[in-house]
């Protein structure tokens, strides 16, 4: 899809701007049903346009009584299997077999050939105005470009105009000059812009047999840009390029194709590819070429991307994971795409936001704690290779630091080990096995003889608790001294860590931030070290917690510091965001990781425990998607811009509102995945 605006009304700019620009949902709506009908089908996008303003301005709400600006259209993720799947078509070996069967190939460039790193290719025009400094610019651009086609109409009655003939009236209209706006918007071009890689196949099967190729573009870039374009991204030389600025001709009425005929031979045999159902396959049958469609990868992801997200961040985010996804060259894993689709701008994002906390505060040094730390630590190391000893990934869990720090966190220690466990079939076997107070159960069962006829196999009931309790507090001292060993082992572990540190961040998921809390307690008051430690979470607890309130203290002095959501920042998400049907799981699924879960510190590393090990090959592609992420963000768009808590937890959300896939795609899968 080539044009950027692609119309032959004419003379009506002013009623088209009521129509489209006067409200933000209005021209969302209509821009995403006009990029689906071409040719005829401009008449229903008018109709189209008409009807939207009439519910908007007349009745003040959607078809289904939504107001505008109130909901995005709700997703429902593909339940057939993995979304790339959709998009698999023949090997790009295949193509290029079929291909060869004609004299001369010809291929669209933009959307075909070529990417663009956004869901639009307007939105491009976001990343000028930057450039410039200039406010609205992708909006006075596109009118501009659409008042110069009204006036080379008006004179020679065609609409394809040059990028010179835009910027001409660009210059006078906005006071930008125009060398200095042309050649930004072509530097932004060439930035981000990117081969298709399925085509990138294609091209050199059929170079290898020695065909001709050429390529048919509706574009205002002209030859020579298209040319250096299509070099600067690897796709190679063509055999010729027909660009419909140029030959004031167009693949949308059909011209261009009789125009490539005459130029190459009426007899010979041609064959288009492209992805616009009109000018790529109608209209090339129309004047005798034969024609593959090839599906625009923006269009068929459409159904499934978050779109209630910031504009630059969201076209940038669905462009670069429709186009990994839709091109048709392979079919990933489901687990896989569940890292990559809705991990992968979560965890960029939150490496970003903790790079700029640390940067901002002068902090020393970034724990990320074992195991939610384990693919942030990575992805960290990808985006900041430059800060490679600034941080650690350091063994921790909240298992490990109940025992270390019951001293002065005894309510929590009773409460995780006992009181969370009630009337879970937990026998008094494993409660105390768990607490590592075994050699306490026999005179446990002894007093407590009088009231109650506990044996070992006795399952934990809120009686049970309570006299428990009350027997390990009758012996405190003792139960601490089970824990003085490892304790000691944790703080020489630490010491090497945070040597010479004065100050220190502790990363994990969330959500009440305990984990920060207790080894700061640790660091600072039991073993001396002086370094104040802030926890970093992803999110807190909600409102659905049954502990809401557990943190706030913390978060509103700063000792813990949210991502994506707190009280105090995001409400909407620390509203919708629900423990209790899972929703903590959905994120905590995103950072698995195949390292086992710690339990305990010892005098030699090699001595550490942990879980016993699981099969997690799925937690391995989880993390693979979600690096493969990574790496395209920062191959497509060079340093990462600032993601967002609000945006990057808009994916996710779709993953949220979609239980009936969650249960039956991954969740099955826990059991592989070891989140103890």
């Amino acid at each position: 899809m080539d044009k950027i605006e692609d119309s032959n009304m004419n003379g009506i700019d002013r009623i088209y701007h009521l129509l489209v620009n006067q409200n933000a949902d209005i021209s969302r709506k209509y821009h995403r049903y006009r990029k689906k009908v071409h040719g005829a089908g401009r008449a229903k996008a008018w109709i189209y346009l008409i009807k939207l303003n009439i519910e908007y301005h007349f009745f003040g709400h959607l078809k289904n009584g939504q107001r505008y600006d109130e909901n995005f259209p709700p997703k429902k993720l593909y339940m057939g299997g993995s979304e790339s799947s959709l998009s698999v078509r023949e090997s790009p070996e295949q193509l290029a077999e079929k291909l060869c069967g004609y004299d001369v190939i010809s291929f669209d460039v933009f959307d075909t050939l070529i990417f663009r790193a956004f869901e639009r290719p307007e939105d491009l025009f976001f990343m000028v105005g930057a450039d410039l400094d200039y406010l609205d610019f992708k909006r006075i651009r596109m009118e501009i470009e659409q008042k110069a086609r009204e006036k080379k109409f008006a004179k020679k009655q065609t609409r394809e105009v040059t990028l010179d003939e835009i910027w001409n009236l660009m210059e006078k209209e906005t006071g930008i000059p125009k060398d200095k706006g042309l050649q930004e918007e072509w530097e932004n071009e060439k930035k981000y812009c990117f081969a298709n890689p399925y085509m990138l196949e294609v091209l050199k099967k059929l170079r290898e047999k020695g065909k001709k190729i050429i390529v048919l573009s509706d574009m205002y870039l002209g030859k020579e840009r298209i040319e250096e374009l299509l070099k600067k991204c690897g796709a190679g030389q063509f055999d010729a390029y027909f660009v419909s600025s140029d030959e004031s001709r167009s693949k949308s009425d059909g011209t261009l194709y009789d125009f490539v005929k005459k130029k190459l031979g009426q007899t010979k045999t041609y064959i288009h590819i492209g992805d616009n159902e009109h000018s790529d396959v109608r209209q090339a049958k129309k004047h005798g070429f034969e024609s593959i469609w090839y599906r625009n990868v923006n269009q068929t992801g459409e159904t499934y991307r978050a779109e209630d997200m910031s504009v630059v961040t969201g076209s940038i985010y669905r462009g670069i994971v429709n186009a990994f996804l839709h091109n048709g060259r392979k079919e990933y894993p489901l687990v896989f795409e569940y890292g990559f689709i809705y991990g992968g701008l979560f965890a960029v994002g939150y490496c970003q936001w903790i790079h700029a906390y640390v940067k901002k505060n002068k902090i020393e040094k970034i724990l990320f704690l074992s195991r939610d730390g384990d693919i942030l630590s990575q992805v960290y190391e990808r985006l900041y290779p430059e800060e490679h000893g600034k941080w650690e990934y350091v063994y921790w869990s909240r298992l490990a630091a109940a025992k270390m720090t019951a001293r002065y966190f005894k309510y929590d220690y009773f409460r995780r080990f006992l009181f969370h466990k009630v009337n879970q079939n937990y026998s008094l076997d494993d409660i105390f096995d768990t607490m590592e107070l075994g050699d306490l159960l026999e005179g446990f069962l002894r007093d407590s003889k009088e009231q109650s006829s506990y044996t070992k196999k006795s399952v934990l009931d809120e009686n049970a608790a309570q006299h428990v309790k009350h027997y390990l507090e009758e012996n405190w001292e003792f139960v601490i001294s089970h824990y003085e060993e490892q304790t000691e082992a944790g703080r020489m572990y630490y010491a090497d860590i945070l040597k010479e540190c004065k100050s220190a961040v502790a990363v994990d998921v969330g959500w009440a931030g305990s984990g920060a809390s207790a080894l700061d307690y640790l660091v600072n008051e039991v073993w001396k070290m002086k370094c104040p430690i802030t926890g970093l979470v992803a999110g807190t607890n909600s409102a659905h917690n049954h502990e809401p309130d557990m943190s706030e203290a913390q978060l509103f002095t700063g000792k813990i510091v949210s991502y994506m959501f707190s009280q105090a920042h995001n409400r909407d998400i620390w509203k919708f965001h629900n423990p209790n049907r899972g929703d903590n799981m959905v994120i905590e699924l995103l950072l698995a990781s195949p390292e086992r879960s710690f339990r305990k510190f010892a005098d030699k590393e090699s001595d550490f425990e942990f879980s016993a090990s699981k099969d997690e090959i799925d937690s391995k592609q989880v993390q693979s998607g979600i690096l493969r992420f990574t790496d395209e963000l920062l191959e497509k768009i060079g340093e990462v811009p600032e993601i967002s808590g609000r945006d990057a937890f808009a994916p996710i959300q779709i993953l949220m509102e979609n239980r009936e896939w969650l249960n039956k795609k991954i969740r099955p899968l826990d059991s592989q995945m070891n989140l103890e």
